[in-house]
């Protein structure tokens, strides 16, 4: 199968119809090595059903030997050649060296030609020319002879070439093949190497530059243990194939192009300054030109093909790197360019160097600075590769390592930080790395060993800052797996910290300990008002987790906080910690109707967090999409993404995340009329010692229990549910928890009380701003009263939910409020539901849903995973289903959208 190769496979199959109407024609198919030039010659004679298939290809060893290429194709057809005209059959005897006498070129090219013609009168004829640069010239010049009069012939020639069609070659139809776009290399990298992790994907790619055969000889190298930003080293094949084109050129040259390797930016300005001092002359600028080794363009250079440079340069001998290094080097000296200036004087040092160490150390301070962790990782490793103290070496390690995690690659973080601490004190690397490997098992690992590495960590880094932040975390932990007693024991190493010094981190910390397992404490000092501070990254690692802010109602100061943190995230580079805020933001915009919102930053959060292999960052954004993707689409297009959570657990061992999965799962299940399967799920909650049970999922998802068991008729386990959320209530003056509490009282309170409950709860969403809940109990409530035969009553509270569950794009629950407002007698409650004749798909109905929120087609791309054009085909297929113009339009429809 081709990858990315729909132009040029049409244009090949143009030219196999054209010979099988008799016009035949020649094309060139030229390009960099390993580009997919062969692989298009196998596609040509696998479409040549009914073709007799004539092929060569040219050989370095058989370049120098007169018509070898050319007896190569003809061989299969030499018993022919008697039926030739006499002057050509001998022409061509003499050419294989069958008779004794002269060869007219042009009497050869007539012969080859009359014989091709002959076979053609059978059946159409396909010539392969592979490799057509190393095709000796006598050959090449009666093949092109040949090409240049197929018009009129059943004939198609399709020959290769690293060059253009140029010289022997002139005339013919040129062909040119690019790289693969990135589209078209990971559709390759997903069917050809699945077994690919994320790291690697992005190592293939940025190394392999859209050639095919680098792509396929990068996949099969290991890639672990790679630096942040490193690329691979082409494999045999692709280093043989460039290493080939450039052998033939002379020492000065081989040297210029080693020279635009190594200085890698394209600077004319300062290869030219190189070149001089390395004495090389302006022929030898003229002949890489002209030969197509170098581009020249304004005042940058660059080498034809960036494979070629990490050919050039592995092949070259050390001698020869140190030297054209320090040739740049010298040229850059008194420039303001001190960053490239000290890489390239660590490239020309073997052995270490104190003060070479020291420039690549200011200059990943200054990268750090910034916003650039990769360069600033790459920078400080090399300084401590050239550090000849064994403790100062180790320190540097430690910085690089954590630079690594901040720009999403753990695992060469973990070398790294493996490096330092075979160097230097454990309590230098904690704190240089900044607790990172509490951290790194925190957010991609197991839960109860971060927490005892984080407090180890703790205990023993220097700054008190930092200790302050890495006991939080453990408490983070600890609540990741509901344990009161890892808790307790952090908050012990938390209380014999000193305080920071800074007041509004000891204020944040002063809340930390009433988050969930301590006594009670008014909300607001939960989650104090906060301020943008210098220490960004530190205050992010000190908000409380963003169920625990949903849980005390405090989702919008939250929301704020973690907006906050994700700018500042973005400014810095930090895309780890982006990564970890995205996701929690994600449920808290989820809980708190701003949907759009959620599932772009959940969306976003699952892709840095796939790039990272953080399981924790991935399980929370597919928690986000699923509850969303449940509610807006129906159970099903939820299912395999809770699936997906479910299924990876073990690499993450969070009880809160898998009690998330069961009660996002619960929910759905709710939706689609499934009351028995959601109180199964959700009870999962509250079963003792079970994998989903966690005291804070189930304070959130008592309401939706309460309401599973009562519609299942199964009254055994709603008093624990009820007890939870009236004990929550009590504690935290949540105004959401209060709603919640009214509402379960009122689903089993006698006809009585229920009313009054009812209005109650309906105050206490309300005044918490969660639509979603809200609409769903005036929907319970409308059910109520029509059950009460109070039609008219019911039937306002009923249209109130249906507009809500229209503007939210809540699918199911849509139409269980459209269905109540029938039976309450609402005539025509499905006639603005859009029966059009032509309905839409469901995918069509996605795309709509979230155009009329106001999303670009770029924004609707990134959510749904489809690419920009795609949104833009299905937005057309809408417009002419309903008979509308403009978004404008289709935003009035948005309540009647429905699959």
């Amino acid at each position: 199968m081709l990858y990315g190769r729909d132009r040029e496979t049409a244009e090949l199959d143009r030219l196999l119809a054209a010979a099988q109407r008799g016009r035949g024609g020649a094309c060139l198919l030229w390009g960099d090595p390993g580009i997919g030039k062969t692989a298009l010659l196998r596609y040509v004679e696998g479409q040549a059903d009914g073709f007799a298939v004539l092929s060569s290809r040219g050989t370095r060893s058989e370049s120098a030997m007169a018509f070898a290429a050319l007896h190569e194709l003809l061989w299969p057809v030499l018993d022919r050649v008697d039926a030739l005209p006499g002057p050509q059959a001998a022409a061509l005897r003499a050419a294989f060296g069958l008779s004794v006498g002269g060869t007219d070129s042009l009497l050869l090219g007539a012969a080859t030609l009359t014989l091709l013609s002959e076979l053609a009168r059978r059946q159409p004829v396909l010539i392969l020319l592979d490799d057509a640069q190393w095709i000796d010239p006598e050959s090449a010049s009666c093949l092109a002879f040949v090409a240049r009069r197929l018009r009129t012939e059943p004939i198609a020639l399709v020959a290769t070439d690293h060059g253009p069609a140029d010289g022997r070659w002139s005339g013919l139809e040129g062909l040119h093949i690019e790289p693969l776009d990135e589209a078209a290399a990971q559709a390759y990298l997903r069917d050809k190497h699945a077994e690919l992790a994320e790291p690697a994907v992005r190592a293939v790619l940025r190394s392999a530059h859209g050639n095919p055969l680098a792509l396929c000889e990068f996949s099969g190298m290991a890639c672990k243990g790679l630096a942040v930003g490193d690329t691979l080293t082409p494999g045999p094949m692709l280093r043989q194939a460039f290493l080939a084109m450039v052998s033939s050129l002379p020492g000065a040259a081989r040297t210029l192009l080693l020279l635009v390797a190594a200085e890698d930016r394209g600077d004319l300005g300062t290869v030219s300054a190189a070149a001089a001092t390395l004495e090389i002359g302006a022929e030898t600028w003229d002949q890489a030109v002209v030969d197509r080794f170098l581009d020249l363009s304004g005042n940058r250079v660059s080498l034809r093909h960036p494979l070629i440079r990490s050919v050039i340069y592995e092949a070259a001998l050390p001698p020869e790197r140190q030297a054209v290094h320090r040739a740049l080097a010298a040229v850059l000296a008194g420039r303001e360019d001190t960053d490239r200036r000290a890489w390239h004087l660590a490239e020309a040092t073997l052995e270490p160097d104190a003060e070479v160490a020291d420039l690549l150390h200011h200059s990943a301070q200054r990268a750090l600075a910034r916003g650039g962790c990769s360069a600033a990782s790459r920078a400080l490793r090399r300084s401590a590769e050239l550090t000849p103290d064994p403790v100062q070496a180790g320190s540097r390690y430690a910085g690089a390592a954590r630079a690594a995690w901040e720009s999403g690659e753990p695992e060469c973080a973990r070398e790294l930080l493996a490096r330092a601490r075979s160097r230097a004190p454990e309590a230098v690397v904690a704190t240089l790395s900044g607790g990172l490997r509490g951290l790194l098992e925190f957010v991609h690992g197991e839960q109860a060993r971060a927490h005892r590495l984080l407090l180890a960590e703790a205990r023993i880094v220097e700054d008190p800052r930092l200790a302050v932040q890495l006991a939080c975390l453990a408490l983070r932990a600890a609540w990741n797996v509901d344990s009161p007693e890892l808790w307790a024991r952090a908050v012990e190493v938390l209380d014999g910290l000193p305080a920071t010094g800074d007041e509004q981190v000891d204020l944040l910390v002063k809340g930390v300990r009433h988050w969930w397992f301590d006594e009670a404490m008014p909300g607001g000092q939960v989650m104090p008002e906060g301020r943008p501070g210098n220490d960004f990254n530190l205050i992010m690692w000190l908000l409380l987790p963003a169920p625990i802010a949903v849980a005390w109602g405090l989702e919008e100061r939250a929301r704020a906080y973690y907006q906050g943190a994700a700018e500042r995230s973005r400014e810095t580079g930090v895309l780890s910690a982006l990564a970890f805020v995205l996701s929690q933001l994600g449920m808290v915009d989820m809980m708190s109707g701003h949907w759009v919102e959620a599932r772009l930053n959940a969306s976003e959060g699952l892709r840095l967090g796939e790039g990272m292999v953080a399981s924790s960052v991935i399980a929370q954004s597919l928690n986000v999409m699923c509850w969303l993707s449940a509610v807006t689409e129906g159970e099903d297009a939820g299912e395999e993404l809770i699936r997906e959570v479910q299924r990876n657990r073990s690499s993450w061992s969070s009880r809160a995340l898998m009690g998330a999965s069961y009660w996002h799962q619960g929910v759905a299940a709710l939706g689609a009329g499934r009351a028995e399967d959601a109180s199964d799920l959700l009870d999962r909650l509250i079963t003792p010692g079970g994998e989903a049970a966690h005291s804070t999922f189930a304070v959130l998802a008592a309401a939706d229990a309460v309401e599973a068991a009562v519609r299942a008729g199964r009254q055994d386990s709603i008093p624990e549910w009820v007890r939870l959320i009236e004990e929550w209530a009590d504690r935290s003056g949540a105004a959401w928890a209060t709603g919640a509490a009214f509402r379960c009282r009122a689903l089993t309170a006698g006809p009585a009380e229920a009313e009054a409950l009812y209005a109650m709860a309906l105050a206490g969403y309300a005044e918490a701003e969660r639509p979603f809940d809200h609409a769903r109990t005036e929907l319970l409530y409308g059910e109520w009263l029509r059950r009460a035969r109070r039609r008219v009553q019911a039937r306002g509270h009923l249209r109130a939910a249906r507009e809500t569950f229209a503007r939210l794009g809540a699918h199911d629950w849509l139409v269980r409020a459209t269905t109540e407002l029938e039976l309450a007698g609402e005539t025509g409650a499905h006639a603005d539901q859009a029966s059009d004749p032509t309905p839409l798909t469901p995918q069509e109905t996605r795309i709509a849903r979230l155009a009329a929120q106001g999303l670009t087609n770029k924004d609707i791309a990134a959510s749904l995973f489809i690419s920009p054009r795609t949104v833009g085909h299905h937005l057309s297929s809408v417009f002419l289903k309903l008979g509308i113009a403009s978004r404008a339009e289709l935003r009035k429809l948005a309540a009647t959208l429905r699959e």
